[in-house]
């Protein structure tokens, strides 16, 4: 009897300690973290649970993927009016977005923008400085360029060309010297992402937006053509910025226009990513000096960037338990 209750005792201070233990990983309680995707180019219908999966891992955070679905169910970027499950927005603690070009139906752009002016976090992916598209005298035209204007600190202008996309990098990423936390073990890598211009010429990145990580052309049409007083051959490539919603409440957003799907196979880009979620959250003081540990759960493999059919076909929804 006196084995058994001490048995007994010993589990018992086992499983309080590993509560314990787990409680100190995750102080606070764990955030939701919402995953929006919707482009034709840049498969993040693949990067996008590969992040989640890392971010669940090392923040315990509850995660959400929102697909562009057919009729079918299955996940097809080339559907651009509809993404499914953006209801989980309305318990979200950050929203993720990596959409292009999208034209979605009111009801579902609404929870995206009922989101982002009830002044909550956003992480911002490439094409998003182009998150949607509705046509010339659309009543919903001011969200293609006024809206990411406002939120994200720029719209699509133009890039430097594509150039044998995904065989050689386009980009040489550096740092710039500013003391943020989001670069915490981030290096100088090449990117695979041609070179989107923001600033410079005749554009100027908006509101409060700080560039923390700048990117050089390595091969640029512009510079062919002549035109780098207009265009530069060096461009921010990662900022952050303040968006303060309707609600009256400031939300700290975190872009990038880097986000090509090969990218992300490097651990810079990785770092940089998960970094910007833990920042966005305002959990900056969690980064390790050397950054979040982006190792990747499971296997990696993303199709080339590219549109009409170069997705993945019959993939189905994942869900990131």
């Amino acid at each position: 009897m006196k084995r058994a209750r001490s048995i007994c005792i010993v589990v018992f201070l086992f499983l309080g300690a590993a509560v314990l233990g787990q409680a100190d990983r995750y102080p606070e309680r764990a955030p939701h973290v919402v995953f929006v995707m919707g482009d034709e180019e840049y498969r993040s219908e693949e990067s996008m649970p590969m992040l989640a999966k890392i971010l669940k891992r090392e923040l315990g955070a509850k995660v959400s993927l929102c697909y562009p679905l057919d009729s079918l169910g299955f996940v097809n970027p080339n559907v651009k009016d509809h993404i499914a499950g953006l209801k989980a927005l309305k318990t979200a603690d950050l929203m993720v977005l990596f959409t292009r070009f999208r034209a979605l139906p009111e009801e579902e752009l609404h929870m995206i923008l009922e989101y982002v002016e009830t002044g909550r976090p956003v992480v911002g992916f490439r094409t998003t400085t182009h998150a949607f598209r509705y046509d010339e005298g659309h009543s919903m035209e001011i969200y293609n360029d006024e809206w990411p204007i406002k939120v994200f600190g720029q719209k699509w202008i133009t890039h430097h060309g594509h150039f044998s996309d995904g065989h050689d990098p386009l980009t040489q990423v550096f740092l710039v010297g500013k003391d943020n936390p989001i670069l915490n073990g981030v290096s100088d890598f090449k990117a695979f992402s041609w070179l989107y211009h923001v600033d410079g010429g005749d554009h100027e990145l908006a509101g409060d937006s700080e560039p923390i990580l700048m990117g050089r052309s390595l091969r640029s049409k512009h510079e062919m053509e002549g035109r780098l007083d207009k265009f530069p051959l060096e461009n921010p490539v990662a900022w952050t910025k303040t968006y303060t919603g309707s609600k009256g409440k400031t939300a700290r957003i975190f872009f990038t226009t880097l986000g090509h799907p090969y990218d992300f196979k490097e651990v810079p880009m990785r770092k940089l990513a998960i970094n910007g979620m833990y920042w966005a959250l305002g959990r900056e003081d969690e980064i390790p000096p050397e950054g979040v540990n982006v190792t990747i759960e499971g296997s990696y493999h993303p199709n080339n960037s590219g549109f009409g059919e170069k997705f993945k076909k019959n993939l189905r929804p994942e869900v990131v338990d």
